[in-house]
């Protein structure tokens, strides 16, 4: 195996409920290497999206580490922090949170515009990431004018325009109907495959995490038990 992109050691994420402690999960690990594609299930209300916030650095775990390309997220300043998630990782949500007072051209190239490239050069890579994505001719128009696949496509390019090590999805699908939401699933594991990007999803869909090479599993009835799987690779992962 590659070495991982994310690699989270002794994972624990508590919550204070009154006097009480609510433990969410404990001593989970995780490790993603290049171009693997991970799904995250369980039960609501598991920590799956906790989980994910960890991995990515949005919040802090209560023990344990994660290392995003060899690096301690937790030892960071702030700054840096942004700095690395910027550089090394995309984000896609269940909503697509695009700003909606900008083109989908100029949505896609934010996160380049937030490394100080020019704005001829940030056009133009988000330009062509947004033709891969199918949204070439789209991009003058601004989020209320897409649909809600094309919107949440473009989420997935403005994700990925920077080319990030990994790319964390927290129910990319959960907002789409069936066919939707299997062609925005598919292009995300077009794209894992083509451009070796780490692929991390939180999902409650069953019939999507099995398209993917592993899937872990959390169970909160079992504070926070945590399994890990490697499925033979489907006909969409060949």
């Amino acid at each position: 195996m590659s070495d991982a992109v994310i690699a989270a050691t002794g994972l624990a994420k508590r919550f204070a409920d009154g006097r009480r402690t609510l433990t969410v999960f404990e001593n989970v690990d995780v490790r993603v290497a290049e171009g693997e594609s991970l799904a995250i299930v369980g039960a609501s209300g598991a920590g799956k999206s906790t989980l994910l916030h960890l991995l990515g650095g949005l919040e802090k775990p209560d023990d344990g580490s994660v290392l995003v390309d060899g690096t301690d997220i937790a030892r960071l300043s702030d700054a840096d922090r942004s700095r690395l998630r910027n550089r090394a990782l995309g984000f896609v949500y269940q909503f697509h949170h695009l700003l909606p007072e900008f083109s989908a051209l100029d949505n896609v190239a934010m996160p380049l515009l937030l490394r100080r490239q020019s704005r001829q050069q940030a056009r133009a890579t988000a330009r062509e990431v947004l033709a891969r994505v199918g949204l070439g001719e789209r991009e003058d128009h601004k989020p209320a004018e897409l649909s809600g696949g094309e919107r949440q496509r473009a989420a997935v390019a403005r994700a990925l325009v920077t080319r990030p090590r990994a790319l964390l999805a927290d129910e990319p699908t959960g907002n789409l109907d069936r066919e939707n939401a299997e062609r925005v699933f598919e292009l995300l594991l077009e794209l894992n495959r083509e451009y070796g990007t780490a692929l991390v999803v939180v999902t409650h869909d069953e019939h999507l995490a099995a398209r993917m090479q592993r899937i872990h599993s959390l169970d909160s009835s079992q504070g926070g038990a945590w399994r890990d799987s490697r499925q033979e690779a489907s006909p969409a992962q060949s």
